[in-house]
């Protein structure tokens, strides 16, 4: 087996490992590993946007106050402070790195999103986060401390002692164990500092906007090393995600209903109002919440997202990227009512982290989506999560190139072994066990929840997951069982939190606990010891 020895480890390319690797290479060397390409990430599909205040006619207060509103209550008011007051230093930043934002008369064109009082969504049209990852890899691919390690997927966290006998502080985090797709072997990547960036796990459920890659592996790793995870119940359903059966996870952002979209059932009756007094420009937990009761009220299979009574000149500049697919696909959206279904999007929770992104353990710190930093609390405000990506890759650079960082050279890791395991004859397995939890999470552990749903669920996941962890040691790994394990950890991790919270807040919504309770005013924290 062999060994990659660098000074830092990034698991993930999106904004947040990216960033984080074009800062940490200042300090030494540094590999990002990737599952797929570098390009392929939650971040480069993010469509709407980067909120920062950046306008004369909004403030830190406003977008503070916007956010805890979202957030229902469980935001840590320190962490939004800190992430809203550095914003515009990193939009600054990405500027100067070569990312370009949409401007009108020599002014960022700010966008206006649900949740939202002022615009402040900076935006390169509909394909932001395309722009920012183009700008940033640019960057790290002309840094000759960088290393690319495409097609490479992480199996675990190397540690200096096994999490059985040695709880996470007191243990020491030295790299991570990778597989190779060409040759499937399992490499040991070493490193004084790894850090977790490896986004979300949209792949839990059956439908999402999440690429294939986001089956949560940073959160799993660091869940069966023994680390807390934090708020694994608030899986935040983007309201919209374009229903037609050659789409496949194609978002429809929330920037069009900030620009006045209109939402209508199968009647062409409009039906937000019925919700909330902000209508279509609600927090997306009600509205997916509204779009769900509609469907199933009704028995339709999707709603309709109007944008026709808007000039077609204007949809065209402005969502350049949403126009072309629908077009492409027979409808045009000047003309056509958009059809729409939620779909899970983003984790609010995730590894539990502090305000410099490092973990419980040493030498292991997490960013991006795959973290817990505080900042969303129960719910998301829109575009939001780019900026926690790039504010926290900042913080914990700076952390780490600040403090003091081991060098990998003297680390004896144990070496990986394969034991008596052989190459797989039963791949249906893999495939109908990832189908079948997927399926579970999106009927049991959906946009509406109930007691009896949930018990279900930890049943099934429970049968399901042992079956899995045999299968795991008797054959060769391969990226598909390394997927299956982990959406089945995450899985039971989101189950055993919804149990856990007997309220509905946010985005936790369950039809035996209709009510918000004072008693659940604190993150929801689970680890493998039980707390």
């Amino acid at each position: 087996m062999s060994t990659h020895r660098f000074d830092f480890i990034v698991v993930g390319s999106g904004a947040a490992g990216l960033l984080a690797a074009h800062k940490l290479a200042k300090a030494g060397t540094v590999a990002v590993i990737t599952k797929r390409e570098p390009e392929i990430s939650n971040s480069n599909l993010a469509q709407g946007g980067i909120a920062a205040v950046t306008s004369a006619n909004d403030s830190f207060s406003l977008h503070t106050a916007d956010t805890l509103r979202t957030g229902a209550g469980l935001c840590d008011r320190r962490i939004v402070e800190l992430t809203i007051t550095e914003a515009p230093a990193r939009i600054q930043e990405l500027v100067a790195l070569g990312a370009r934002f949409s401007v009108k008369g020599g002014l960022f064109e700010l966008g206006l999103e649900g949740g939202h009082s002022r615009r402040r969504v900076l935006h390169a049209a509909d394909a932001t986060g395309r722009e920012i990852e183009r700008a940033l890899l640019t960057a790290c691919r002309a840094d000759r401390n960088i290393s690319f390690f495409p097609n490479f997927s992480a199996v675990d966290l190397i540690l200096e002692s096994r999490p059985a006998r040695v709880r996470p502080e007191r243990n020491r985090c030295l790299g991570v164990y990778a597989l190779e797709e060409a040759t499937g072997r399992v490499r040991s990547f070493l490193a004084g500092t790894t850090v977790l960036a490896s986004g979300g796990a949209g792949k839990v459920y059956r439908y999402t906007s999440n690429p294939d890659v986001a089956t949560g592996d940073g959160m799993a790793m660091a869940f069966r090393a023994g680390l807390k995870l934090a708020n694994m119940e608030f899986v935040q359903f983007h309201p919209t995600c374009l229903y037609h059966p050659q789409a496949k996870s194609f978002l429809i952002s929330e920037a069009l209903r900030g620009e006045g979209g209109v939402l209508r059932g199968a009647d062409g009756a409009a039906f937000m109002k019925n919700y909330s007094k902000y209508q279509e420009l609600a927090p997306r937990d009600i509205v997916a919440r509204a779009i769900d009761s509609e469907l199933k009220r009704t028995g339709a299979d999707c709603v309709y997202l109007d944008m026709t009574h808007l000039k077609a000149s204007f949809l065209k500049k402005r969502f350049p990227m949403i126009h072309a697919k629908c077009l492409e696909l027979g409808i045009d959206i000047a003309r056509n009512p958009i059809p729409v279904v939620p779909a899970a999007h983003f984790f609010c929770g995730g590894v539990a982290v502090d305000e410099y992104g490092r973990t419980g353990m040493q030498g292991l710190y997490a960013i991006g989506e795959v973290s817990h930093t505080g900042l969303h609390g129960a719910n998301r405000l829109a575009s939001n999560s780019l900026l926690e990506a790039c504010v926290f890759a900042h913080r914990a650079a700076e952390a780490i190139k600040g403090g003091v960082f081991r060098r990998a050279t003297g680390s004896r890791p144990a070496p990986w072994t394969t034991g008596n395991a052989r190459p797989s004859d039963e791949a249906v397995i893999i495939t109908h066990n990832w189908d079948e939890i997927r399926t579970l999470m999106w009927n049991y552990v959906g946009i509406v929840r109930s007691d009896k749903r949930l018990e279900r669920a930890s049943k099934r996941v429970k049968l399901i997951s042992e079956e899995i962890v045999k299968y795991y040691w008797d054959f060769l790994p391969t990226r598909d069982l390394l997927e299956l394990r982990n959406i089945a950890c995450l899985a039971g991790a989101i189950i055993a939190s919804a149990r856990r919270r007997k309220e509905s807040r946010g985005l936790h919504y369950t039809v035996d606990y209709p009510q918000k309770s004072d008693r659940f005013l604190k993150p929801t924290l689970i680890s493998r010891y039980g707390n």
